[in-house]
């Protein structure tokens, strides 16, 4: 357990609906640690009509979640509760993010945060002038800029933008919720993801074209907001959004699970989706395409497949034998449970916190060298397996 309990407050695009985004279990995840470590944790969402109507999780059994229906009424009912956080932490993509953060930055005693889950989405929205949520000049005014992208994009947050101290905070999995299970496998390869343009050429050639070049193999691909135009195979099956309650049975329903990553993440490169990690707690095997620090997070032939083709990718399916298909997936689990839980993310956070909390420099917006704990550091400090 920490030395004391902090109270943090975090506002997000949403915990209570997993509908068409991937935060909502990135922060159920990190609250669950958050509150499992003593700190008493308050997370504010905006009622939007399109999570209300998709609410899978709608009161989250740790924390407090508050759901707020305008900026006058978050600013209205939780000024004191910002005011009297040790922690205040805005997410990307919430409404007005904007005008939230420069409300928050005035109002907070304690640390304020960026958490980006979006970061090379970001970068180029404020190289255009066309982030809503964020702007650059905003940048500076927090404290602390977390990020879902490590690598190079620190830098240039800092150099570029005047963040005063960006840090990594990848995504993880609970490995006590995703976990493999002993089932024959439905399908040889599956996918889960919203639909995304960028996505869909890697879909159609590590997923499409292997499944019409082997029309034995039995293909699924999960996901709400496909054009109805999507000429899939026969041996596909499509399958609309899946709960998270949901996404253990369909992993551990496959013998092998596609990762493709946006194009935005693999220009950016050090981006691993909610969904690879999720992936790997269930011991699936993972084949993936490939971009810059991808071996930071798992390590090529052995706890991951990389192709950059279809034949490579039909070649995994086909003949990869059984005992090592089984290893792969279980070694992945393996580096999921040291390095990767929420747990490891929560710890981070209190590290990154203190850091800046400690700086004695939060008014003169100067920068904090970056030195991160490493992984087995964070697990030391957490009592946790390292």
């Amino acid at each position: 357990m920490p030395q004391s309990s902090l109270a943090i407050v975090i506002l997000g695009l949403s915990i209570t609906s997993s509908w068409g985004n991937g935060h909502a279990t990135t922060y159920r995840g990190l609250v669950r640690a958050l509150a499992r470590r003593g700190h008493r944790v308050s997370f504010l969402e905006r009622d939007l009509p399109w999570y209300a109507d998709n609410r899978d999780l709608p009161k989250p059994p740790y924390g407090r979640t508050y759901l707020y229906e305008s900026l006058a009424q978050l600013k209205s009912r939780f000024a004191a509760t910002i005011r009297g956080a040790d922690l205040v932490i805005l997410g990307s993509f919430v409404p007005e993010g904007c005008e939230i953060g420069a409300w928050i930055t005035r109002q907070a005693h304690g640390v304020t945060a960026f958490y980006d889950i979006d970061t090379p989405v970001t970068l180029a929205r404020l190289a255009a002038d066309d982030a809503d949520y964020l702007s650059a000049a905003l940048i500076p005014r927090f404290d602390l800029y977390l990020s879902f992208t490590g690598g190079p994009v620190l830098d240039e947050l800092e150099s570029r933008y005047g963040a005063r101290m960006a840090r990594p905070l990848y995504c993880s999995v609970d490995a006590s919720l995703y976990a493999p299970a002993a089932r024959s496998p439905r399908w040889d390869l599956g996918y889960m993801g919203t639909y995304s343009a960028d996505r869909q050429p890697a879909v159609e050639r590590l997923l499409c074209a292997p499944a019409r070049a082997w029309p034995e193999g039995r293909f699924a691909v999960a996901g709400p907001q496909y054009p109805d135009g999507i000429a899939w195979p026969a041996n596909v099956k499509r399958i609309d959004h899946l709960a998270p309650n949901r996404h253990r049975a369909f992993y551990t329903g496959q013998r092998f699970t596609l990762n493709v990553t946006r194009a935005a993440m693999v220009e950016a490169g050090w981006s691993p989706s909610v969904r690879l990690f999720e992936a790997a707690a269930c011991a699936t095997p993972i084949i993936s395409d490939h971009w810059r620090g991808i071996e930071a997070f798992f390590t090529p032939g052995r706890e991951i497949l990389i192709a950059r083709s279809t034949a490579e990718g039909l070649a995994y399916l086909r003949e990869t034998p059984e005992a090592e298909r089984r290893q792969i997936g279980l070694q992945a689990r393996e580096r999921v449970l040291r390095s990767h839980t929420p747990a490891h993310r929560a710890i981070a956070l209190e590290s990154y916190a203190c850091e800046a909390a400690g700086s004695g420099r939060r008014n003169a917006g100067e920068r904090i060298p970056r030195r991160a704990a490493t992984a087995p550091e964070f697990a030391a400090a957490a009592g946790i397996k390292a």
